[in-house]
C-alpha cells in the first residue's frame, strides 16, 4: 500500500480493460439488435406496458429517460425509465432491454431477495469501497508497515477489508438480480408472443447476455481486489 505496488497495477489495468471489452461488446450486440425488426411491430414501451399489464403491476409506469443505454427501474417511484432507442424501438434489442427493466419490476412486486439484498447494501457497498483502501493504509501506518493481531492498526486495517467485502457480496447479488431479470425477460417474451422463436429470440438472448457480461467484469474486479487487500492485511503480521 506504500509505494509502487506491482500487484495492484495489473488488478487495475485487467479491470479497465474488462470493463472497456464489455462496454463495447454491449454497444456492438445492441446496434445488432436494432437491425431485426419485431414482427409484432411493438415498441419498447408498448412491451413494457403489456408485460406490466399482464402481470398485474398497475402501479408501475413507464417513461422516457435521455441517455444512450441509461434504462433503469426505480423501485423507490416504480416507474420505468427507458431510453429512446429502446421505448421507441421496434426491434429486438429494444424487446430485450424493456423487458429485462420489466423483470426488475417484477422482481420488486415479487419479494425478490436478489433486488431486498442489492437495495440494503447499495450504499453500504459504495461508501465502503470509497473508505476501505484508506483504512487499510492508515492500518498499515500505524502498525509501522506490518500488523500485530489485535492492535488498533490491525483493527482499522481489518474493518477496511470487511468494509470492501461487503462490496464485492453487493456485486456479487447484482449480478445474479440481473440475470435472474433477464431470464424473466425472456419467458415473458416468449410466452407471450411478443417475440417470435429463431433470430427474435436469439437476439435478445445475446443483447441480454452482453449486458450481464458488464455486471460480471465488475464483480470479477471487486473480487480481485478483495483477495489483494486481504492478502496485503492478513500476510503483514509480526
Amino acid at each position: 500500500m506504500f509505494g509502487f505496488d506491482p500487484v495492484y497495477l495489473i488488478i487495475l489495468l485487467v479491470s479497465l480493460v474488462m470493463a472497456g471489452a464489455a462496454s463495447f461488446y454491449v454497444k456492438v450486440r445492441f446496434a445488432r439488435g436494432q437491425r431485426v425488426a419485431l414482427r409484432s411491430g411493438m415498441s419498447g414501451h408498448e412491451i413494457a406496458e403489456r408485460i406490466l399489464h399482464h402481470e398485474g403491476l398497475s402501479d408501475v409506469t413507464v417513461h422516457e429517460h435521455d441517455g444512450f443505454l441509461s434504462d433503469h427501474y426505480n423501485p423507490a417511484t416504480k416507474t420505468l425509465h427507458l431510453s429512446p432507442p429502446v421505448y421507441r424501438g421496434q426491434d429486438a434489442a429494444a424487446a430485450g432491454v424493456a423487458a429485462h427493466e420489466v423483470g426488475h419490476a417484477l422482481q420488486h412486486a415479487r419479494g425478490d431477495l436478489t433486488m431486498w439484498g442489492r437495495t440494503i447494501l447499495v450504499y453500504p457497498a459504495h461508501y465502503g469501497s470509497m473508505l476501505a483502501p484508506f483504512l487499510i493504509m492508515i492500518g498499515l501506518f500505524m502498525a509501522g508497515g506490518a500488523l500485530i493481531p489485535g492492535s488498533t492498526g490491525h483493527v482499522i486495517a481489518v474493518a477496511g477489508v470487511v468494509l470492501f467485502a461487503v462490496s464485492t457480496v453487493c456485486s456479487l447479488l447484482i449480478v445474479g438480480n440481473e440475470l435472474n431479470a433477464s431470464k424473466r425477460a425472456r419467458v415473458a417474451l416468449s410466452q407471450m408472443g411478443i417475440t417470435s422463436p429463431g433470430e427474435e429470440d436469439d437476439t435478445v438472448r445475446g443483447v441480454l447476455n452482453a449486458a450481464a457480461m458488464t455486471y460480471m467484469a465488475a464483480a470479477l474486479t471487486s473480487l480481485l481486489h478483495l483477495l489483494h487487500f486481504a492478502f496485503i492485511v492478513f500476510g503483514n503480521r509480526r
